[in-house]
């Protein structure tokens, strides 16, 4: 006896129904998580920087160094400091919602106002490392800047020989960034 397709579409239906509705779960407890976070009345135009930041010499940063520049535009969108090598993640009530340094690519885009203009969540990098959280916004003489995180955790030092536009970040800061970021986001792009 022939078994009907109908009845598996239908279980597959279900099932990609429920992960959906799962997805969704994730996202908006996240979004509440961090409207909490923004509503703080502690919270100002500073946010303490990603847990495990130092100096290199097991001391945080200075706070000056974590203020979200004054020039970075108004509303919800991305800061990167191309001299502080740092982003800031702004909420639609424009406070900062984290902070956090990364590791620039050999290609830096000019300073300017760019919007986030495709993701991925898993692909391998212009250097050859595979690569999560993959939020693009530029492109420099046919090299797509965008920021990333290695799968492996680690943030090297680019080799100045090549072209590539992978700004690394720590993983934790990666998923943070691609909740932030969906594709129109603005991306501030400071000297």
């Amino acid at each position: 006896m022939a078994r009907s397709s109908g009845g598996s579409a239908g279980v597959i239906v279900a099932g990609l129904t429920a992960v959906a509705l799962a997805v969704i779960g994730f996202f908006a407890y996240q979004a509440s998580a961090a409207q909490e976070r923004a509503g703080k009345p502690s919270d100002a135009n500073t946010a303490k920087p990603s847990p495990g930041a130092s100096d290199g010499k097991g001391r945080a940063p200075a706070e000056k160094d974590t203020a979200l520049p004054a020039a970075s535009g108004q509303g919800h969108r991305v800061v990167y400091g191309l001299k502080q090598q740092r982003v800031w993640l702004v909420g639609k009530n424009g406070k900062v919602t984290r902070t956090y340094e990364v590791s620039p690519s050999t290609v830096s885009p000019p300073p300017g106002t760019y919007k986030v203009s495709s993701r991925a969540s898993h692909v391998k990098g212009s250097d050859g490392v595979p690569v999560e959280n993959v939020v693009r916004f530029a492109s420099v003489d046919g090299v797509t800047v965008g920021f990333s995180a290695a799968l492996d955790g680690s943030t090297p030092t680019p080799d100045a020989a090549r072209k590539t536009g992978g700004i690394r970040e720590k993983r934790e800061d990666g998923e943070a960034l691609w909740l932030h970021a969906p594709i129109g986001t603005r991306v501030v792009v400071l000297r």
